[in-house]
């Protein structure tokens, strides 16, 4: 979907959810500046039984000066109803009439989409999702600070102060954003109410401790998304708790916060395998979060949340490459098949020495470019750096250009300047010659988590249908290679027993 196409007609109305949130009016407020700065004259609304009464937002609304109505009775059935930060159907928005129907959110999908619909589940935020848009549209949002002070507040407070971010592109709206600053710390420092900080003490004080996973589990009343965060981080002050995991059920949403101070557990794969196929979930390694829609859940399963948790224990088997030893006997063993690959040299991007920050979809790397720095872009766009006598030694260059198109193209921010350039407009292409490494490898059945011998801080995660891989020629050197990947990426040279 692409906002332009709104243009054709005259009688808008954009509705948000009852009840609405931060990223809810930011979302809808940004439409409506767009739409009115285009000759248009959209109406914005959120009904349900109860108007905005928490102070944050009453602030953001006045002082933003965001033009939302709220209107428990709408007869007006206008030529287009958009809805944002939510779906047209569910039960958390108020069915309103109209001749066409269009979409913009950021949850997981849960009823028939309109041929106007636009969802990423994947990002942090509706607002980002809406700025995303925009940007297609080569609308700037900077030139009106309080649309940008919108936006920007709608992923803080929906990612819990940006703590449960995992998609580049909500990373790259915080960083182009021009906004009031003095305001933002105004509207979080107005977030909970005497009531929620009453919710939040008798949570904390009715937790559930899980010994054998060294787990706190905390279930509150329903609250501010925000005041999860507080608990979860409160809680993980507590000495016997490697993981806390802060949620609530209302009939609108399960809201859940996960933390984790243990580097056998990254919260954000946590919360997604919470999420997964019923929800949504992402993170950092310590901090991440997620949503579960009540439609996908049985209603004879109250507590999603710990039986998931429990679930996810029992699944992964633990590794470590350093002293780890993995029975070859029964594996094939495989050569890489000849693959084109993409590279770019940094220092025709920003000059040696320069700071640089590079986004990607797997997160940020900060690197100083070397004369001998390059960077790889493999099958997917997953990038990183290579030295030149590694890079010499293991590719063919071929002198032309790499062309691809993936998800998220990667990009290098000057971290001396902010200037911001694309990295596939230098990327060139290089072959991986066939045969250049041998390994053992075979399909896993079972969850693993592994420490490779080069980082014993992060594991790296391989779940039933990806191959765990080991090396011939270094029985320490294993790691996961996606099986989505693996036909691609390897050929068999040797068949063992498995196959």
């Amino acid at each position: 979907m692409l906002l332009h196409e709104l243009l054709k007609y005259n009688d808008i109305t954009i509705q948000c959810h009852d009840n609405p949130d931060a990223d809810a009016l930011a979302s809808g407020f940004a439409l409506y500046t767009y739409l009115k700065d285009n000759g248009k004259e959209p109406v914005f609304i959120y009904r349900g039984v109860h108007p905005i009464t928490k102070s944050n937002l009453l602030i953001m609304v006045e002082e933003l000066n965001i033009p939302v109505q709220y209107v428990p009775e709408y007869d007006h059935v206008p030529d287009v109803l958009l809805v944002c930060d939510c779906q047209y159907g569910q039960r958390n928005v108020t069915t309103t009439k109209a001749r066409y129907i269009a979409i913009i959110d950021h949850h997981q999908v849960t009823v028939e989409l309109p041929r106007f619909a636009e969802i990423r589940s994947s990002v942090g935020s509706c607002a980002t999702v809406v700025w995303d848009m925009l940007r297609a549209e080569n609308y700037d949002v900077n030139e009106n600070k309080d649309l940008a002070t919108a936006l920007y507040y709608g992923l803080y407070t929906d990612t819990n102060k940006f703590s449960e971010i995992s998609h580049p592109l909500d990373r790259d709206m915080i960083d182009s954003l021009v906004i009031n600053k003095s305001l933002i710390t105004k509207m979080s420092n107005s977030n909970i109410s005497l009531e929620e900080l009453k919710i939040t003490g008798k949570a904390i004080l009715d937790y559930t401790y899980i010994e054998d996973i060294r787990c706190l589990v905390i279930k509150t009343e329903p609250c501010d998304p925000n005041i999860l965060g507080v608990i979860s981080d409160f809680s993980m002050e507590t000495a016997e708790a490697d993981v806390a995991i802060a949620y609530y059920i209302s009939p609108d949403e399960i809201k859940f916060s996960v933390r984790s101070c243990v580097k056998e557990v990254h919260a954000n794969e946590l919360a997604e395998f919470i999420a997964r196929g019923i929800g949504g979930g992402g993170g950092h390694l310590l901090k991440a979060g997620g949503t579960i829609r009540p439609e996908k859940v049985p209603e004879d399963v109250p507590d999603i949340i710990e039986d998931r948790l429990r679930e996810y224990y029992s699944l992964y088997e633990v590794l470590y490459a350093k002293t780890a030893t993995v029975d070859t006997s029964n594996m094939g063993m495989f050569t890489k098949k000849e693959q084109k690959l993409g590279v770019v040299k940094l220092s025709d991007v920003f000059e040696v020495g320069t700071p640089v920050e590079i986004r990607t979809l797997e997160g940020d790397i900060n690197i100083t470019i070397a004369d001998d720095t390059y960077l790889m872009i493999g099958l997917e766009g997953e990038i990183y750096p290579i030295a030149e006598e590694k890079l010499q030694n293991s590719y063919n260059a071929t002198g032309f250009s790499f062309v691809k198109q993936f998800e998220y193209d990667p990009t290098i921010r000057n971290l001396s300047n902010g200037d911001i350039r694309p990295v596939m407009p230098y990327a060139k292409t290089v072959i991986s010659p066939p045969g250049s490494a041998r390994i053992y490898a075979q399909p896993l059945d079972h969850y693993i988590k592994l420490f490779t011998a080069w980082d014993d801080e992060k594991y790296y995660s391989g779940v039933p249908g990806d191959y765990i891989a080991v090396r011939e020629d270094d029985p320490h050197d294993i790691y996961v290679i996606s099986g989505r990947l693996f036909d691609q990426l390897y050929k068999p040279v040797a068949r063992g027993l498995f196959f």
